[in-house]
């Protein structure tokens, strides 16, 4: 088994910001594993919120032994962008060594399009309700919120598409107090979904408090050893594949969640079509697809995803899977 790791760079259509920072382009790390003649593919996004660089992950995919299984590297890797990148090419290989579609290998039912949030990046409230306004066609809009002036921008979105359904992401920039405050506001607003509101390490504020507005856990939860600390906080969890560490780990987070009784979210970080195609899978009957990093970037991927009104499309054999 031959693995080479390259990386890879993606101008952004503009410049993205959330509560943490700006970017102006895409950072990833592509892994090619090779294996009697066939190759597959798998993409990850390192995250410094995570203590991820390009450098540190590379150097955790050159760690690795010669020749492993799928099954060996859940334990050969934690759980994050670098066994994700890894996990995911190796699903590639088998299908394209099996002449079989991933779904198939994994007995999951043929995929189908599903409707994607848009991201709209934090900005003023007057950019902000013009981004909506642009936006407005989209039936499902995200905002990046964790400011001390959220309510101006929620306000100034709604005003600009007041038919899209809207999901806010406060990136962990709230307090309780803050949270509590604005809660009957997002109700009123018609927020379906707030995700991270309070900082991972701090979440147990939640327990108790009333959640008019289902909360989303994120950087609570990476795999399934997360679920049992997020009882009583949360009512759905993001699925990440670099934070599930790809998407074998995915896949078995989504079930042991919803056998828990939490709705599912599936996520991503600002990647090309690569990132997205494995966790197009998982993201089948989630409660919300969150999956637009391509539509944030200026280039993608050759045989990139599509996205049109039915949402964001399975991959094709020629870009994964």
């Amino acid at each position: 088994m031959n693995i080479t790791v390259t990386h890879d760079v993606f101008r952004l259509a503009q410049v993205f910001t959330i509560s943490r920072g700006s970017r102006t382009e895409a950072k990833v790390v592509t892994v090619h594993i090779s294996r009697g003649g066939k190759t597959g593919r798998g993409e990850c996004v390192p995250y410094a919120r995570y203590d991820e660089s390009l450098d540190s992950v590379t150097e955790q995919i050159h760690g690795l032994p010669k020749d492993f299984t799928r099954d060996e590297l859940q334990t050969l890797l934690p759980a994050g962008a670098a066994r994700n990148a890894v996990d995911c090419a190796l699903w590639d290989l088998e299908a394209k060594l099996a002449g079989k579609p991933v779904w198939d290998l994994a007995g999951l039912p043929a995929p189908t399009p599903e409707i994607t949030a848009y991201t709209l990046s934090l900005d003023t409230p007057e950019n902000m309700q013009a981004q909506a306004a642009e936006n407005a066609h989209r039936p499902l809009l995200k905002i990046k919120l964790g400011t001390p002036n959220d309510m101006e921008r929620l306000e100034a979105v709604r005003a600009g598409a007041p038919s899209s359904k809207i999901i806010v992401d406060a990136n962990e920039g709230w307090s309780a107090e803050v949270y509590a405050e604005l809660a009957p506001h997002l109700v009123r607003l018609g927020v379906e979904l707030v995700e991270q509101p309070l900082p991972a390490g701090d979440d147990d504020a939640l327990i108790g408090m009333e959640r008019p507005v289902p909360v989303c856990a994120d950087e609570s939860c990476h795999d399934r050893a997360s679920l049992a600390s997020l009882k009583g906080k949360y009512d759905v969890i993001n699925i990440k594949l670099d934070k599930t560490g790809g998407l074998t780990e995915a896949l078995e987070l989504r079930k042991e969640a919803l056998a828990q009784g939490f709705d599912v979210m599936v996520g991503c970080m600002v990647g090309s079509s690569l990132a997205m195609a494995p966790a197009t899978l998982v993201a089948q009957g989630a409660c919300v697809t969150d999956l637009d990093g391509p539509l944030l970037l200026a280039e993608d991927r050759k045989d990139a995803l599509i996205f049109d009104d039915r949402g964001v499309h399975p991959p094709e054999s020629a870009l994964w899977g």
